[in-house]
């Protein structure tokens, strides 16, 4: 795993973002099959595709794993959420540190909630199901419902070999977004 340093600004965030090309949120079989990059890249594109005027929360998906190179798995999503917080601002980290409880939330929601065999696996580790008194509080968060859209979405974005745009596309449109925070 790459070590974590300090991202400034958006060009040492694409320089991080770069960097996960290669890097697994956990060795096989405990992780899930494509690298940080890729999958980051798979979630921005589903995220595109389902809510194309929404670029906050399409950069929430590229972003949202980013604290499994910086902390471990039950705190990844509060360490990503640390590190893009001054580039990408608060909407954003709130929706990659939100996305591990919508996880948990939807495993105790919906019955048929499909989860890949590494998001099972972490599931455990995260704190399981909710219970009914997290639900609440989950659900009493203004952003719990994008969370909920971004957990889905990165739930089919674990695809070997899925055809998405590259980074150099999204570089852009993370400039943008940022200069606007």
């Amino acid at each position: 795993m790459p070590r974590m340093h300090l991202v400034f600004d958006t060009e040492s965030l694409l320089g991080f973002l770069a960097g996960l090309d290669g890097v697994y949120d956990a060795p096989p079989p405990l992780g899930d099959p494509v690298d940080l990059l890729a999958h980051g890249l798979q979630c921005a594109a589903v995220l595109r595709d389902k809510h194309p005027d929404d670029l906050g929360l399409q950069l929430a998906g590229l972003v949202h794993d980013i604290g499994h190179a910086v902390g471990d798995d039950p705190d990844h999503a509060r360490a990503g959420a640390d590190v893009v917080r001054p580039v990408l601002g608060a909407r954003v980290a709130d929706l990659v540190a939100l996305h591990v409880p919508a996880k948990r939330y939807l495993a105790s929601t919906e019955l048929d909630y499909e989860l890949s065999e590494a998001s099972r696996l972490s599931l455990a580790r995260q704190g399981s199901a909710m219970t009914g008194e997290e639900q609440e509080r989950f659900l009493a968060h203004p952003a719990a419902a994008d969370a909920v859209t971004l957990r889905r979405a990165d739930e089919a974005a674990k695809i070997v070999g899925r055809r998405v745009p590259g980074l150099d596309v999204w570089a852009p449109r993370l400039r943008t977004y940022a200069s606007g925070v």
